[in-house]
This record gives C-alpha cells, structure tokens and sequence, in this order.
C-alpha cells in the first residue's frame, strides 16, 4: 500500500474516530473507542521516522497529525474531567434548556415590547421634527423622553379616563410638540 493510500485510510479513521469520541463523550457508546484509536496512533507512528518525499502528501501528513493530537488533547481532558467527576454527559442537554430558559425569560423581560416599539417611533419622530425645525437634538435622550412619558401618563390617563393612551409628534407654532390622546381617537385623526 502507498502512502496516498494510507493518507486517505488515516483521514477516513480520524473522521470515524472523531465521531465515536464525540457519542462516548454524549453517552450513546458505552465504552471509550480504544481499539480505533490504537489503529489511528499505529498510522501516525507508522510514517513518524519515514521520509515523504512528496511535498502534497507530506504537507496532508503533517494536517492529519496536527488535527488528531490536537483531538486528542481534548479528549484527554474531557476524560480527566469525567475521572474527576467535572464533567457531565447531558451537558448539551443542560446548556440547551439553560438557552430555552434564558430565551423564556428574554422574552418574559421583553413583554413591555410595544411601549418600548412606542417610545422608539416617539423619539425618532421628536428627532425628526426638531431638526425640520432646526432645532438642536444633541442634548435629548431617548431615557429623558422615556421619563418624561412615564411621569405623565399617569395623570394624562387620570385626566382622559383611561390607561389607553396614544402620544404623537405634531409641529405648532415652529416647535415640536408631543400629544396624548387615546388610541381609539388618536387613530381616526
């Protein structure tokens, strides 16, 4: 057999030999795949003393090499993580009802999306007319705006009868000024 032929077998060895580590390590095979990896170290050390004189195959050589002990290494410590009882075998498990749990509560916190959607549309409009006005806007901030807001919707619901409240930009006088009314009026007008 030539070394092309050896080179592709190694490959084909290191990809299976890859995949049976990662499914121990998952918990699908029982024990740790030894005797493969005996066949891939026999093929590394196989031609470790022999001069290849071809440049590609040597170069493909040194990859494969390169690429199992680097495996290799990883293997060794999640081995002694396992051996030291660190390391857990549904940790995919875990971290992906840890990321279906954070999701949830991302989206739990983002309830108040459509007062945030609100304030974005308020303070984009605000911006907008001020600077037709030519008006600075350097100063404002979308957390004054917000405050502002906040501190007034509870007595413009007071004073409207309900919590439905609607704010827009309109232009008066050369200034820029935001209203409230209720989202039923405010959207016929």
């Amino acid at each position: 057999m030539g070394i092309a032929e050896d080179l592709l077998i190694f490959e084909n060895r290191l990809k299976e030999l890859i995949t049976r580590y990662e499914q121990f390590f998952m918990g699908l095979e029982k024990r740790e795949p030894l005797k493969l990896l005996e066949e891939v170290e026999k093929l590394v050390r196989r031609y470790a003393t022999t001069p290849i004189n071809n440049t590609m195959h040597k170069h493909r050589y040194n990859n494969l090499v390169a690429r199992f002990n680097s495996y290799r290494q990883h293997w060794n410590r999640i081995l002694r993580e396992i051996e030291e009882g660190r390391y857990s075998r549904d940790r995919f498990k875990a971290e992906l009802h840890e990321s279906s749990r954070s999701t949830k509560a991302a989206r739990s916190e983002q309830q108040p999306a459509p007062q945030d959607q609100e304030l974005d549309r308020i303070y984009a409009e605000l911006l907008e007319a001020r600077r037709s006005c030519k008006l600075p806007v350097d100063g404002m901030t979308r957390e004054q705006l917000a405050a502002t807001l906040d501190k007034q919707r509870p007595l413009i619901s007071q004073k409207l009868g309900t919590s439905d409240i609607q704010f827009r930009v309109v232009v008066e006088g050369g200034k820029p000024k935001i209203k409230a009314g209720t989202k039923h009026k405010a959207s016929h007008e």
